[in-house]
């Protein structure tokens, strides 16, 4: 019996998702996605402990956007997974682009407070690269995983393609984020440690969150009457076609 909600990919196309009932769900989801990731950024200047876990402020929120994206190429499929994916990229990197240039620009406070605003929100050149290398790789390869997971699997729930998806992107992000930024500037036990540590608490957060994940792509589905189906679609991050 043929799901009143699936879209039909045409052959050799992948997806053509037909309009949505509920745009402006999409556009409330990508700029949460493009906020998060850069509010995210802004915190990690901050260290922080919670319980064995010790890792930068920032990790409390990034694993959201896991969610969101998820949540995104589940229901809208992989291609304006992909455009948000980009928008969000260049987001951050005009962020990173603004923030120093106005930490060249002298404050009324002197020298001593221009410096501290500069340690508090700039970012070293390797931490931005890994940051914005980590996001890229990550998402694609999250939103990529889910795709062809649902697309080879169609009659399976979402909840074990959200799980294992994740599980992939968040370990590719910290995996290349770590070694940008920091091989070599850390003793071998403590970059191996804040791997351990980034990695287990995103998972962790994923699976705590799956139910509202899940809820959120249920209401979505509904409410937009469509379910996407990428079919055989490009995989490659560099297409802005849908």
């Amino acid at each position: 019996m043929n799901d009143p909600l699936k879209e039909e990919p045409k052959s050799g196309e992948g997806s053509r998702p037909s309009p949505d009932v509920n745009p402006e769900s999409l556009e409330i989801i990508a700029v949460l996605f493009a906020g998060l990731l850069i509010i995210s950024n802004l915190a990690s200047s901050r260290l922080v402990d919670l319980g064995p876990f010790s890792f930068d402020a920032g990790t409390l929120i990034f694993p959201l956007t896991y969610i969101l994206g998820d949540v995104l190429t589940e229901v809208y499929g992989y291609a304006r997974s992909r455009r948000v994916i980009w928008v969000s990229f260049f987001s951050l990197l005009l962020c990173f682009l603004t923030l120093n240039l106005v930490s060249l620009i002298p404050g009324p406070g002197g020298a001593d407070a221009d410096e501290a605003w500069s340690r508090a929100m700039t970012a070293t050149p390797r931490i931005a690269l890994g940051s914005l290398l980590a996001f890229a790789s990550g998402e694609f390869l999250n939103a990529g995983i889910l795709s062809r997971m649902k697309t080879r699997n169609p009659n399976k729930g979402p909840a074990g393609r959200f799980v294992a998806s994740t599980l992939a992107g968040e370990g590719l992000d910290t995996l290349v984020f770590a070694t940008v930024a920091f091989w070599g500037t850390l003793p071998w036990p403590l970059f191996l440690s804040l791997i351990i540590s980034n990695y287990v608490f995103k998972c962790l957060m994923e699976i705590i969150l799956l139910p509202l994940t899940l809820l959120s792509a249920r209401a979505l589905k509904k409410a937009r009457g469509a379910d996407a189906a990428d079919g055989e679609i490009s995989l490659s991050p560099f297409s802005w076609r849908i």
